[in-house]
């Protein structure tokens, strides 16, 4: 029960949502994924603790072998690296050759252990039946030994990799996060020119020689006596400074050759002022109604659902959007009312080429009303009636202001004003 309710008061506390604009790879969206649970978390990391052994005994024999523990054996493996170096094709090999010298000659000796070596025996004899079981991984028992050594070895490598990754973020986070543009931009064109250049003398550079020697470099110097050496000549101190001498070429190359513009990205916004009129009353004048992101269309879906405008009732209410900001002091009205009209293929509506550049709904003399007062679509034929001769035509999908009286519900222009992008605070070059 404690359990649970601890589980219920996370739940509670951690955020469920990314925040917005922020998208959320491990969400369940994309793996349908148990939700976190205290019970679950605590058996699983129980049993996950009780079976990780294996990858501890590899991580112990490979800082060995590297560690140069046991000379004959990193020379062996030495020797192994240089004969896949040298041909490539015997790389298939390895994996076949590990599970048959460390996973099946040990297993078959278990099943055949040789005598005792205090009595006389021949050569050790393959054949005859097996002299013990087979032996089985088995996870190792709550409150044993190797738990508790799996649980210190897992609290090191969450260490290591800790400072691991940071180090990374720090070496390489700053000149590829484009914190300081111009370093980032050098960074990104030597290596978009590198990786060109790759790309059409790969097949010329001596990759067999290049992996050999760099090998055998790497593991003689984790040797004690080369590290000895490395440590004496201060060799970190010399590795350090390169460092801080090719940061400093690359921030003077960054400056002298990489022109970044300092323009902010300017765009267009538009805003639709709405106007009603009540279609009971023939003489009725239109009354603003709000300003609107959208035209509300004849056959906009919200029109054809019967949902009312949304918007704003003042001009001044209407807001830049989030991460911009106003350029123009006010807002111009848009002349070429027919463009936006045919870009947007509105249909049944009057279109003021001049004036006023209102684009009216238009109300057609043979138009019946819905029951919500709504006209019906003037774009779709009425069918033939027999005996009284061919269908109506279909109206024309706008029609140019004449000043006839056939003005529907509503009317609409559009509004448009120029915004540029907000520089964060605190940015570089901001």
């Amino acid at each position: 029960m404690s359990d649970r309710l601890f589980t219920m008061l996370l739940q509670q506390v951690l955020p469920q949502d990314a925040p917005d604009g922020v998208k959320d790879r491990r969400s369940r969206e994309y793996a349908d994924r148990p939700g976190f649970s205290l019970p679950v978390m605590s058996n699983n990391f129980r049993r996950f603790n009780a079976r990780i052994g294996v990858a501890f005994v590899f991580q112990n024999r490979m800082i060995r072998l590297f560690s140069w523990k046991e000379p004959t054996q990193t020379l062996s493996f030495l020797a192994v690296y240089t004969f896949i170096c040298l041909e490539p094709t015997l790389l298939p090999v390895v994996p076949l050759a590990l599970c048959l010298f460390f996973i099946m000659v040990p297993a078959f000796l278990t099943r055949h252990p040789p005598p005792p070596s205090n009595q006389p025996t021949d050569l050790y004899p393959l054949a005859g039946p097996p002299l013990a079981p087979a032996q089985n991984i088995k996870p190792a028992p709550e409150l044993s030994k190797d738990f508790f050594r799996n649980m210190r070895d897992l609290q090191n490598v969450m260490e290591d990799f800790s400072r691991v990754h940071d180090t990374l973020i720090t070496v390489l986070a700053p000149p590829t996060n484009f914190s300081n543009e111009a370093l980032s931009s050098v960074l990104f064109l030597l290596l978009s020119a590198t990786a060109c250049l790759l790309f059409i003398t790969s097949h010329l550079l001596p990759w067999r020689a290049i992996f050999l020697v760099s090998g055998w470099a790497v593991i003689c110097a984790c040797h004690p006596s080369a590290q000895s050496f490395l440590h004496s000549t201060h060799t970190d101190a010399m590795i350090q400074d390169q460092e801080i001498n090719a940061r400093s070429w690359l921030l003077r190359l960054s400056k002298s050759d990489i022109s970044l513009s300092s323009a902010p990205e300017t765009r267009e916004v538009e805003i639709f002022e709405l106007q009603n009129r009540p279609l009971h009353t023939a003489d009725a004048e239109y009354e603003s109604f709000l300003f609107s992101p959208s035209p509300y269309a004849p056959l906009s879906p919200a029109r054809i659902a019967g949902d009312r405008p949304r918007g704003t009732r003042f001009f001044e209410d209407v807001q830049a959007p989030k991460g911009w900001r106003w350029r123009d002091k006010k807002w111009t009205l848009d002349l070429l009312s027919r463009e936006w009209v045919e870009e947007r293929y509105v249909t049944g509506v009057e279109v003021e080429i001049e004036g006023e550049r209102w684009v009216t709904d238009i109300l057609y003399e043979e138009q019946n009303i819905d029951e919500f007062g709504h006209p019906l679509d003037p774009t779709k034929s009425r069918g033939e009636v027999k005996g009284k001769g061919k269908a109506k035509p279909v109206p024309k999908s706008w029609e140019e202001g004449n000043g006839l009286d056939k003005k529907g519900e509503w009317r609409r222009r559009r509004w448009v004003r120029a915004v540029e992008r907000v520089a964060m605070a605190g940015v570089e070059g901001a």
